[in-house]
């Protein structure tokens, strides 16, 4: 038993080796969320609106927003995300490195918050929005998972790829169909910036075939099943 828990540590500490740039970030985002939650329901409110890149932020201060707003959570759900970043990014830092999976999570980030915060301008010019909404909460965590979501589809060998992306184009598709929040516009733009990283991705190794790793671990069972083939200690 011992040794099965020091090999299972010994595991997850070669995991998050191998993704140092997910779980440092992953780390930032536990820091932060720990501190809002000593703040005020008020002050918490106004500080996150000020990190946030929503119309009234990215017009005084767009760099600075942009970064902030990559390092803070509405409302929590760090574990959520943490579960989300071990799926989703860290898998794709191995497979990318860690310069590339980062240019995936930026540019989704960037260009997808512009897209989303231009077309809430154009409504609220229009009066199809509130001018409030140009002060609302909005941030790039979830745009770059879903840009890093979209690039994963080269990750995978077919005919697997294609299940996994009708998923995803259902997952972000469907909200925006049924729910036409601008945020939901983000979170589709995000997924089409993740396709069209393919030029990333060239080079980048064999596809990943889901039923090699069904193989492995039904290997593994059988192994264990076999005399003398238990974990001991």
């Amino acid at each position: 038993m011992a040794a099965a828990v020091r090999t299972g540590a010994a595991r997850v500490r070669a995991y998050v080796r191998s993704a140092p740039g997910t779980y440092l970030w992953l780390a930032v985002l536990f820091v932060t969320t720990v501190l809002v939650h000593f703040m005020s329901p008020e002050f918490e409110t106004e500080f996150l609106r000020r990190r946030s890149t929503n119309i009234e932020q990215l017009s005084t201060d767009p760099v600075r927003v942009l970064i902030s707003s990559a390092l803070w959570i509405d409302g929590g759900g760090w574990l959520s995300y943490a579960v989300l970043y071990s799926v989703f990014h860290a898998p794709a830092e191995r497979w990318l490195g860690t310069l590339r999976w980062a240019v995936v999570a930026v540019t989704a980030h960037v260009l997808a918050t512009f897209a989303s915060q231009g077309a809430l301008l154009w409504a609220i010019r229009h009066g199809l929005a509130p001018e409030s909404a140009a002060d609302t909460l909005d941030f790039g965590v979830s745009y770059a998972l879903a840009g890093v979501v979209g690039v994963l589809v080269y990750h995978i060998a077919a005919p697997w790829r294609y299940v996994y992306l009708a998923g995803v184009l259902i997952v972000y598709g469907l909200p925006l169909v049924t729910g036409h929040t601008f945020t939901d516009l983000g979170h589709f733009v995000s997924v089409l910036i993740g396709l069209a990283c393919l030029p990333l991705t060239r080079g980048r190794g064999p596809a990943w075939d889901p039923m090699d790793t069904v193989g492995r671990v039904r290997d593994g069972l059988r192994r264990r099943k076999e005399p003398g083939g238990g974990a001991h200690g």
